[in-house]
């Protein structure tokens, strides 16, 4: 992994070279600039996100202003979709007078090294929805994290399509199951793991299932990868979808159309909820079944208060909060996202 320079000790930072590291950090995304400083009591928070253009991101910001409103307090918005934005990132904060950083790390191996800059900067920090690992490869459970539940979710998709099966009269030898992976992510593991356990619970024999890896976490490598399956497996007469996200199920989905797999013969279910509302809203219905639509309220105006009182009043947040998801699909979809403050 590429290894990035540490930012100077904040008392030998002058105010030339706080300037120079906010114009070195263009386009790092909205806000990524250095903070003007704190007035004294105030308080500042950053919010930073690897993915500043994803609706899911964009969601925990909105959901973060409001938490800053509500409080109140400064918000900072980042966008930082590289470590060595990350960490530039962390320096102009401290430089602005913040006292607190959520972050969704662009590399979660950067763990140790963020950490280390939020100490050594006194910031109070809350990792959100992909968790720091350290450099033993296992999960740093000392940092405050705020998470889903990565394989309930897993196995709530699972369940979903093992009930779908059943509905549609399907039976294990002409059905198998498109899990769409990303093992080199923990949580994304987690969920498509998840869902195949149960399915195999289920009934589903082991070898009826396949594993599509991702070369890129987006819709182009999801539609690879199910593709190269798919020419693998010409002989399946009914195909269950699942992946790590909305986007990983969504690829899958337009390789099975490219293939002329009909509608009636695919059932797939995502996970998000935010990035396949368009789908949902076609007029005519595709093989997206739904997706297990998380909380981005949660994890934006929870970790935003959270981190806030830790600030404010002392109160530490427990080191590790989950969430869980609810299934939207095209019948219930327009309700769930309004009951959840996703669209008005």
């Amino acid at each position: 992994m590429k290894k990035f320079p540490r930012g100077l000790p904040l008392s030998t930072l002058t105010a030339s070279t706080c300037l120079l590291a906010a114009l070195l950090t263009t386009g790092c995304g909205p806000s990524a600039e250095t903070p003007p400083p704190t007035k004294a009591g105030a308080v500042k928070i950053g919010f930073l996100v690897k993915q500043p253009d994803e609706p899911w991101f964009q969601l925990e910001w909105k959901f973060a202003e409001k938490a800053a409103q509500a409080m109140p307090f400064s918000l900072v918005k980042i966008g930082a979709t590289d470590g060595e934005k990350a960490l530039t990132a962390i320096d102009n904060l401290a430089a602005g007078g913040a006292q607190g950083l959520v972050i969704c790390t662009p590399d979660t191996k950067l763990g140790p090294a963020i950490v280390a800059k939020a100490k050594a900067a006194k910031l109070k920090l809350i990792s959100v929805d992909d968790r720091f690992v350290g450099a033993d490869g296992q999960p740093m459970t000392g940092v405050h994290y705020l998470g889903i539940s990565a394989r309930k979710i897993g196995e709530s998709v699972g369940q979903t399509l093992a009930s779908e099966m059943k509905r549609r009269g399907w039976t294990a030898a002409d059905t198998a199951l498109c899990a769409i992976t990303f093992d080199e992510l923990a949580t994304a593991k987690e969920r498509t793991d998840g869902a195949s356990t149960v399915l195999t619970a289920a009934g589903l024999p082991k070898e009826r299932i396949f594993r599509a890896p991702m070369r890129t976490a987006d819709i182009p490598g999801a539609f690879d990868a199910a593709n190269n399956l798919l020419t693998q497996q010409p002989n399946v007469k009914h195909w269950l979808v699942c992946g790590s996200n909305d986007n990983a199920v969504l690829g899958a989905v337009r390789a099975l159309e490219g293939r002329g797999v009909a509608v009636e013969n695919a059932v797939a279910i995502g996970i998000n909820g935010t990035d396949c509302i368009v789908e949902l809203e076609k007029t005519k219905a595709t093989s997206f079944y739904g997706s297990m639509l998380l909380s981005a309220k949660e994890h934006g105006y929870k970790t935003s208060e959270m981190l806030y009182r830790w600030i404010k009043d002392g109160v530490e947040p427990p080191l590790e909060t989950r969430t869980i998801g609810t299934l939207i699909t095209r019948e219930n979809f327009r309700q769930v996202l309004k009951e959840q403050g996703v669209r008005d």
